[in-house]
């Protein structure tokens, strides 16, 4: 039997969020049974109704109403919903922390860093969302964002969620196309990115860097007083994110769905805590960039590294150290090449604060894993995260409680009901088959724009089996309830 590369010591499991879940779900359901991650991921499945208000009440979810039911099941389950009655903001919740720990920190344009505490990135907000107010945006209306990695993004996203509007942040290559489907009322521009009014004749345009006399300005917006910020509640299936995929579609995922779900990842499955700093260099019209803007939730501080940033550069490791990274939030395609390279970051760099690697994509070569733990540090959690969830979660995730193998992903997400088939539909164990996964969750995207009858989302996840999310990616359940995936399916969310 092949032996770990890493487990996780009883002081980590004894302070993991996962663990005092455990304890919580043992209280409320009076199930003592309900101790490490098998009886936790079991009951998930067989008791959705019972596990997803466990989730929405230790991650403190705020929203406006009382639900009696957690969800309504359909004959499809695209059509299955979710905790009807309540209200709530996406903006709101990340934004519940209003005090003068770092929220943000970023370059500018300039390459100047600087920190956006909780206090002020509120303020920023409650700016930018009566700039976007006085314009008209609101309900129903889309806001796009063309911009750089920088804090800029975050704000105007929550800014316009805040309001009660869609975002969406298109891929700069295909942006024309994007904007004109979706016809944004209002668009923020940075210098960089060659949008005009041509290009989006019925929307208003706020520049970002240099200043164009025709358009508002950023900088003006921040400048201007503003009432304290409102919230825009809406129902849970209000659509939230707009994301514009590989393919051409563009997905539409819920504002309830979406927080619960990106909370039971971050804050269950990452072990992510108020004290951490993650950094990540995903860009803004990427689905891993709303996953981890979603960790302002938990009160972290959030580290905008470059787009060049690349953890086969020296560069990489010095930012790790200054900022006191915790979390160092990356790719399987990056972990690749820092393996390729003769850095050495345990010997050249203090990495004390290190204590966790999220990786999305399938999981590298065993040498790639063997080298985090080699090279980098051997008391960390390298959580691999894959397996097609909509564009914004994923199906298979890490676990604080569980070892980390070089070749397979640690577990099943907690409420995805996951399994490999085969051919003839069957669950199939240590096979490769398809994976797909069995029952309706939360963030299951609402659908496809301007796909009214649903045809061609259904089409695409649902072809293969009428009553299964399947992506048609290939992929091992193997002894350890790990995932392996195929080669071709090693693929970071649109």
């Amino acid at each position: 039997m092949k032996k770990p590369i890493w487990e996780p010591g009883p002081e980590r499991v004894e302070r993991a969020n996962l663990n005092r879940f455990a304890r919580f779900a043992r209280e409320q359901s009076g199930n003592e049974d309900l101790r490490g991650y098998a009886a936790l991921y079991e009951f998930s499945i067989r008791h959705p109704e019972r596990f997803w208000p466990l989730v929405w009440e230790f991650c403190g979810i705020r929203a406006s109403g009382t639900f009696h039911e957690t969800l309504v099941a359909a004959e499809h389950p695209a059509d299955t919903r979710w905790f009807p009655g309540i209200r709530l903001n996406v903006a709101q919740n990340l934004l519940r922390f209003r005090d003068e720990r770092c929220a943000l920190a970023a370059r500018d344009a300039a390459g100047v860093w600087h920190e956006t505490s909780y206090a002020q990135l509120q303020q920023q907000v409650a700016r930018v969302a009566a700039a976007l107010r006085a314009r008209g945006v609101g309900s129903g209306d889309y806001v796009a964002g063309l911009l750089r990695h920088g804090s800029e993004a975050v704000v105007a996203m929550l800014a316009s969620v805040a309001v009660g509007a869609t975002w969406t942040a298109p891929p700069p290559a295909r942006a024309a196309a994007v904007l004109a489907r979706l016809q944004p009322r209002l668009v923020f521009v940075d210098a960089q990115y060659p949008i005009t009014a041509d290009t989006v004749p019925n929307a208003a345009i706020v520049s970002v860097g240099a200043r164009h006399g025709e358009h508002a300005n950023w900088d003006d917006l921040l400048a201007a007083d503003a009432p304290p910020l409102n919230f825009e509640l809406a129902g849970f299936e209000q659509p939230l994110y707009a994301l514009a995929r590989e393919d051409g579609e563009i997905s539409l995922h819920s504002a309830g769905g979406t927080l619960i779900q990106h909370l039971k990842d971050l804050v269950l499955q990452a072990d992510l805590k108020r004290e951490d700093r993650v950094l990540h260099a995903a860009a803004p019209h990427t689905g891993y960039w709303h996953w981890l803007t979603s960790v302002l939730a938990v009160g972290a501080t959030v580290v905008l590294a470059d787009a060049d940033f690349a953890l086969d550069q020296p560069a990489a490791w010095d930012l790790v150290d200054e900022h006191a990274v915790s979390v160092l939030a990356t790719d399987t395609v990056q972990l690749a090449a820092f393996a390729a390279s003769p850095l050495q970051p345990r010997e050249s760099h203090k990495l004390l604060g290190l204590k966790t690697v999220l990786a999305i994509g399938a999981a590298p070569p065993p040498a790639a894993i063997e080298a985090v733990y080699a090279r980098i540090k051997d008391r960390l959690m390298l959580s691999l995260c894959g397996g097609d969830a909509g564009g914004l979660s994923f199906l298979a995730l890490g676990s604080p409680l569980l070892p980390v193998y070089t070749d397979e992903l640690q577990c099943r997400g907690l409420g995805m009901r996951v399994e490999v088939l085969a051919d003839d539909g069957r669950a199939v164990n240590e096979h490769c088959g398809t994976l797909a996964c069995l029952a309706p969750f939360p963030g299951l995207p609402l659908g496809f724009v301007d796909d009214d009858d649903e045809a061609r989302f259904r089409a695409c996840y649902f072809a293969q089996r009428a009553q299964a999310w399947c992506s048609g990616e290939q992929a091992v359940l193997t002894a350890h309830e790990g995932l392996q995936f195929a080669a071709s399916s090693d693929q970071e969310p649109a």
